[in-house]
C-alpha cells in the first residue's frame, strides 16, 4: 500500500509516492511558466495545471509494485481559475504573482480598515488575495466574470477535472482574504461588501477530507486505478509544517526556497497589535483546531539572480557549463568552498521583487553596499547569505513578538544544501536548526493526510512519529554571531533608509 501526494506550486507540480513507512518510493516533478501580458499581471492556461498533474502521476505510477490508495491535492494560494458549470475554464487563471488589484486592495482596507480585515481573515490587504483579483475581474473583464459560475483554487480546479465537488480546505480558504478563520467559514461580511455570492467560491471543508473517489475514466488518463480515495490537502505551507512535524505551539519551520517562509504553529489565531504592526499572516492549519502564523520574504531568488549572472541562465549557457564544472551544482559547491572567511562587510539586501514583512513595499529592490575594486565573486557570494540570514533574524524577532520565543527551527528547502548559509542563519538567529531527513516536506504532509483518510494512521501523532524524522542540527556559534554583530547593525540602518528613500 503506498500513498500519493501532488503539490502544485506556481512554477511547478511535483508528484511523491511514499511507503506507510515513509520511504519515498518514487518522484517526479514537470515544470510550467507563467505569462505576464500586461504590467503586474501574471496569467497562465489552467490547463498547463492539470497537463502537469496528469503527467507527473503517470511518471512515478508506472513502475509501482505498491499499488496507491489514496492521492491528496495541495498547492500555492491565491492563484484562482474561473470555471464554468462543466469545470471548464473561461479564461486564463490569474497567478499568485500578479499584482493588478491595487485599487481593489484600497477599497476593502477603506470599507473594513486593515486591523478589522486582520481580525476577520488573519491577512492585511495586498493585491496578492483572490478575492481583490476576482472583482478587478469584474470591472475590467466582465464577461469573463459573467461566464464563470465558480472562482477557485487550483486544488478545486484539479477536483473539478477529476470530477468531483470544488471542495477546498480551510487553510487555502485563508488565502482568498475573504475567510473568516475563527469561524472556519466564508465571512458573509466580507462577501456582502464586495457584493459576491458563496455560491461562486469553492466548498470549504477541513484538510483530510475525502472528496471522492477516482472513476475508472479519470484513473486510466493518471495511470492508475479507479476507486482511489481523493483527499483534500491544503496550502503549501501548512503542509510542509505538518511533513516536518510543526503542530504545537512552540514548533516552528523555515522552508528555504525562492521566498524563504517561517512558520509557528500555534493554538490560536496571532491576531495581537504585534502581529498586525507586522503584517503578519495567520491563517487555518491543516491539522485540526491548529493555526500557523508566517513572516516570510525574497531569499534564493537572489542566489539564483547572482549565479544567471556569473553562468548565464539560458540553456545554452547552461549545458556548456554543464561538462566545464559540474553544471549549476558545481558553481554553488565552488562558490561555497571559496568563499572568504569572517563577514565580508558587504551589506546584502535580497529584494530584487521588492520586501515582504514587514513593510510589504514593492517598489523596494536589491542593493549590495561596501563593493570596492578588490571584490570577488565569492565575497558576493557570501554577502548575499550574510544578507539572507540578517533578514531571517529580523522575520524570527517579528514571529517571536508575536508567538513567544523559540530556540529551535525546523528547516527544509533547497537553501539546506548550503552549510555556510545554514551556520549563518543558526548564529544570527540564535536558534538551533534542524534539518529534516525528507526535504519532501509538502509532500510528506499530503501523504499524512491520506494516510489518516483512509485509517492508515489512528492519528495526526501517531503518523508523524513514524513518518518524520531529523538529520542533523546546526548549532548557533556565538563567536560567529559575535563577529557579525556590527554588520547587523548596519544592516537594519540600511534596510530601513532604503525603505524611506523607495517610498520617494
Amino acid at each position: 500500500m503506498s500513498l500519493l501526494a501532488v503539490d502544485i506550486g506556481s512554477s511547478a507540480c511535483k508528484a511523491v509516492v511514499f511507503a506507510a513507512s515513509g520511504q519515498i518510493l518514487a518522484s517526479a516533478a514537470v515544470s510550467y511558466t507563467a505569462e505576464f501580458p500586461h504590467p503586474a499581471h501574471a496569467e497562465m492556461d489552467a490547463a498547463n495545471f492539470w497537463r502537469a498533474v496528469c503527467t507527473c502521476v503517470q511518471q512515478v505510477a508506472k513502475d509501482l509494485s505498491d499499488p496507491v490508495r489514496a492521492l491528496c491535492l495541495s498547492s500555492h494560494g491565491e492563484t484562482f481559475v474561473p470555471v464554468n458549470a462543466c469545470g471548464e475554464a473561461v479564461a486564463p487563471a490569474i497567478l499568485n504573482m500578479d499584482g493588478r488589484a491595487t485599487n481593489e486592495a484600497a477599497w476593502i482596507e477603506k470599507i473594513f480598515g486593515r486591523k478589522k480585515l486582520f481580525e476577520i481573515t488573519g491577512q492585511v490587504p495586498h493585491p496578492s488575495y483572490t478575492l481583490l483579483k476576482i472583482l478587478w475581474l469584474r470591472k475590467h473583464q466582465p464577461e469573463v466574470f459573467a461566464a464563470a459560475t465558480r472562482f477557485v483554487s487550483v486544488t478545486d480546479y484539479i477536483l473539478l477535472q477529476l470530477g468531483l465537488p470544488p471542495y477546498i480546505d480551510h487553510s487555502l480558504a485563508s488565502r482568498f482574504l475573504a475567510f473568516d478563520i475563527r469561524a472556519r467559514r466564508w465571512s458573509q461580511e466580507i462577501l456582502a461588501a464586495a457584493e459576491l455570492n458563496e455560491e461562486r467560491l469553492p466548498i470549504p471543508v477541513p484538510a483530510g477530507t475525502v472528496a471522492g473517489q477516482l472513476t475508472a475514466t479519470v484513473a486510466g488518463q493518471l495511470g492508475l486505478t479507479s476507486g482511489i480515495a481523493v483527499v483534500i490537502g491544503g496550502h503549501d505551507q501548512p503542509c510542509g509544517a505538518l511533513g516536518t512535524g510543526v503542530l504545537e505551539t512552540g514548533h516552528v519551520m523555515d522552508s528555504i526556497g525562492t521566498y524563504e517562509c517561517v512558520l509557528a504553529a500555534t493554538e490560536a489565531p496571532s491576531l495581537q497589535d504585534a502581529a498586525l504592526a507586522a503584517s503578519l499572516n495567520t491563517y487555518c492549519h491543516v491539522v485540526p483546531e491548529r493555526y500557523v502564523t508566517i513572516a516570510y520574504f525574497p531569499s534564493g531568488i537572489m542566489m539564483k539572480w547572482f549565479h544567471d549572472l556569473l553562468y548565464g541562465n539560458s540553456a545554452t549557457a547552461r549545458a556548456g557549463q554543464e561538462k566545464q564544472n559540474g553544471g549549476e551544482a558545481g558553481h554553488y559547491a565552488f562558490l561555497e568552498a571559496n568563499a572568504p572567511p569572517g563577514p565580508t562587510g558587504l551589506c546584502v539586501t535580497p529584494h530584487l521583487i521588492g520586501t515582504c514583512n514587514p513593510d510589504f513595499n514593492p517598489h523596494a529592490r536589491g542593493v549590495i553596499a561596501g563593493l570596492d575594486p578588490s571584490t570577488e565573486r565569492t565575497q558576493i557570494y557570501k554577502g548575499i547569505l550574510e544578507g539572507v540570514a540578517c533578514e531571517l533574524a529580523q522575520m524570527t524577532d517579528l514571529l517571536a513578538k508575536t508567538v513567544g520565543e523559540f530556540q529551535d527551527i525546523r528547516v527544509i528547502g533547497g537553501g539546506t544544501r548550503s552549510l555556510l548559509g545554514l551556520k549563518l542563519r543558526a548564529a544570527l538567529t540564535g536558534c538551533r536548526l534542524h534539518e529534516m531527513q525528507c526535504q519532501e516536506a509538502v509532500c510528506l504532509g499530503g501523504a499524512i493526510l491520506a494516510g489518516l483518510a483512509i485509517g492508515e494512521f489512528a492519528s495526526i501523532r501517531e503518523a508523524v512519529d513514524r513518518l518524520v524524522h531529523e538529520g542533523e542540527v546546526v548549532t548557533p556559534d556565538a563567536a560567529l554571531a559575535a563577529s557579525y554583530a556590527r554588520q547587523v547593525r548596519q544592516y537594519r540602518v540600511v534596510r530601513a533608509a532604503l525603505s524611506d528613500i523607495h517610498d520617494n
